[in-house]
C-alpha cells in the first residue's frame, strides 16, 4: 500500500483503505466531518469527548470489514483493492465498507442535537414539483440526497459511478432498507458495525468505562444461516450469548447514563431550542438551502458543520440581534456552559417501566402527570411572568431499551419469518439451529426486552425558579 492509503486509529491501529475509499474521505463531503462533534455538547461535562464523526466513521467501516471476515463474506485483498473487480462477492464486501463509512454522510452540526431543531421546523420553503418528493429534514435522507445528487468533480455520487459502485444500492444499505438481509443486519441491527465502534469510542473519550464489551469474542462467534428462500442472515453461536447480552447492557447504560445524561443533555436542549428560533428567523440554513448546496456548491456545504451553527450563535450574542429575551439567555448559557435549572421533583424522575399492558398504562400515568405539571407552569409564567421566565421539557417519544421485545418485533415485522426481520439479534445453538436472542430459555435479554427507561427532563432559568417558588407550584 502507498503511503497514504492508511489511517491509524486509537482504537484499532492500522485501517486500510481502497483508492475507492481514499477519493471518499478526501470528498468536501466527507472531510466536513472533522468538523462534527459524535456526542454533541456532551463535552460540556466529558472534556475527552471532542471526537468527530470522521474518525466514527472510520471506525464502522472497519468494524463492517471485520464483521465480513468472521463470517466469511471477505474477498482476498487482491480483488478488495482493485477497482477493476466487480464480482458478486467483491461488490458485496465493497459495498458494506463505503456503505458504513458512508452512513453518517448527511449529519447535522453537533450531530442529533441540530437535526432535532429541523425535524421539528419542517421546511416551509418547500415548493411541490421543485425536487421530486419532498423529504423528511433528517440525516437519513440527507446522506440519500448527497449520495445521488453529487455527480460532478469530488462529488461523492462521481467517485462512486466512476469505480463502478450502485449509489442507489449504497443509498438502500445506509438506510437499512436493501433487499439484502445480511448486509442490512451487518449495518442496521442489535449487534452491528455502528454499535460497536460508538459504545468503544465514546467509551474510549470519554474515559467511562461503560460501552466496553468483548469485541473479539463477539467477532469470532459471528456466522450466516440461512433465513428462507436462500437469503442468508447473520447470526452468533450460543458460546458468545452472554457477550452478546454484556454488549446490550452496556449500551443500555451507555444511553442511559451519557447520552441521556441530564447534566450533558440540559445543553443538547438549550443548542435545540436555539437552533429552531435560527430556522424559524432565517438566521440558518433552510432544509432546502443545504439541499441546494449539496447539488451545487460542495465548498460551501463543507460549512455546513459545528462551526457554522457557533459562528452564528457567538455572532447573535456580541450584535444583540436576537430580541427575544429568553432566547438570548439561552444563546449566553449555553456559550459559557452557565447552567438552567433542573426540576428534580415527582414525576420528573427517572424511572424503569415494563412494556406490558400495565406498564404501557403506568407511562400514559406518568406522562399525563408530566403535562400536568408543565402546564401549570407555563400558566403561572404566562400569567405571573415578566416575559423573561421560561421553562424547556422533553418528553421523549421513545425510551431507552436493551433490545426489542417479542411483542414489538411481532408488531412491526415486515414478514411471517421473524428470522429474517432485520434488527433481533440471532443465536445459532450447536445443532445449527437459530433463535431470536429474546426467544431463549437462558436469556437474560428475553426479560430485561420488557423493560425500557423512561427519562424525562424539565429545566428553567433562575427567574422562572423563583417566581415558581413565590406562586407555591415548587
Amino acid at each position: 500500500m502507498k503511503q497514504g492509503k492508511i489511517v491509524y486509529d486509537p482504537l484499532y491501529g492500522f485501517i486500510r483503505l481502497t483508492e475507492t475509499e481514499y477519493r471518499i474521505i478526501h470528498s468536501p463531503f466527507y472531510l466536513r466531518l472533522r468538523w462534527i462533534k459524535q456526542l454533541g455538547f456532551s463535552n460540556y461535562v466529558f472534556p475527552g469527548a471532542e471526537h468527530n464523526r470522521y474518525a466514527h466513521a472510520l471506525g464502522v467501516m472497519h468494524m463492517a470489514d471485520q464483521i465480513c471476515r468472521a463470517i466469511g463474506k471477505a474477498v482476498p485483498d487482491e480483488k478488495l483493492f482493485d477497482v477493476s473487480a466487480t464480482d458478486t462477492a467483491t461488490i458485496f464486501h465493497k459495498s458494506m465498507r463505503i456503505s458504513a463509512l458512508l452512513h453518517d454522510i448527511g449529519t447535522f452540526p453537533f450531530s442529533h442535537t441540530c437535526e432535532g431543531a429541523y425535524i421539528k421546523h419542517g421546511d416551509s420553503s418547500f415548493k411541490k414539483g421543485e425536487r421530486g418528493k419532498p423529504l423528511e429534514n433528517n440525516h437519513e435522507h440527507l446522506g440519500a440526497f448527497i449520495l445521488k445528487n453529487t455527480d460532478y468533480e469530488r462529488g461523492i455520487t462521481k467517485i462512486l459511478h466512476d469505480d463502478g459502485i450502485d449509489t442507489q444500492e449504497i443509498s438502500r444499505y445506509v438506510k437499512g432498507t436493501n433487499a439484502n438481509i445480511l448486509g442490512n443486519q451487518i449495518l442496521h441491527s442489535e449487534v452491528d458495525c455502528d454499535r460497536m465502534d460508538y459504545l468503544m469510542r465514546d467509551a474510549h473519550y470519554t474515559g467511562l468505562k461503560y460501552g466496553q464489551f468483548d469485541r473479539e469474542f463477539i467477532l469470532y462467534h459471528m456466522t450466516t444461516f440461512d433465513t428462507g428462500d436462500g437469503k442468508p442472515g447473520l447470526a452468533i453461536r450460543e458460546n458468545a450469548l452472554h457477550a452478546v447480552e454484556d454488549f446490550l447492557i452496556a449500551r443500555f447504560a451507555w444511553y442511559s447514563q451519557v447520552v441521556r445524561n441530564s447534566g450533558g443533555a440540559k445543553y443538547d436542549l438549550l443548542a435545540e431550542t436555539i437552533t429552531k428560533h435560527f430556522l424559524e428567523k432565517r438566521m440558518m440554513f433552510q432544509f432546502q438551502d443545504v439541499l441546494a448546496m449539496v447539488e451545487n456548491d460542495a465548498d460551501r456545504f463543507f460549512g455546513f458543520n459545528d462551526f457554522y451553527f457557533m459562528n452564528i450563535l457567538h455572532q447573535s450574542h456580541l450584535d444583540g440581534s436576537v430580541k427575544n429575551p429568553k432566547i438570548a439567555e439561552m444563546i449566553k448559557m449555553l456559550l459559557f456552559r452557565q447552567s438552567p435549572v433542573e426540576y428534580q421533583l415527582p414525576p420528573f424522575e427517572h424511572k424503569l417501566v415494563s412494556r406490558d399492558e400495565g406498564g404501557i398504562r403506568e407511562r400514559e400515568a406518568i406522562v399525563k402527570r408530566l403535562q400536568e405539571v408543565v402546564h401549570k407552569f407555563e400558566d403561572c409564567i404566562r400569567t405571573d411572568g415578566d416575559g423573561t421566565e421560561w421553562i424547556l421539557y422533553d418528553i421523549p417519544d421513545s425510551d431507552i431499551v436493551f433490545s426489542r421485545s417479542m411483542p414489538d418485533i411481532v408488531r412491526k415485522r415486515t414478514s411471517d419469518n421473524l428470522l429474517q426481520e432485520r434488527d433481533p439479534a440471532k443465536i445459532m445453538d450447536r445443532a445449527g439451529n437459530v433463535s431470536l436472542l429474546i426467544d431463549r430459555e437462558n436469556s437474560i435479554i428475553r426479560i430485561l426486552s420488557n423493560v425500557v427507561n423512561f427519562i424525562p427532563v424539565l429545566y428553567m432559568n433562575q427567574k422562572a425558579q423563583a417566581l415558581l417558588k413565590a406562586k407555591g407550584l415548587m
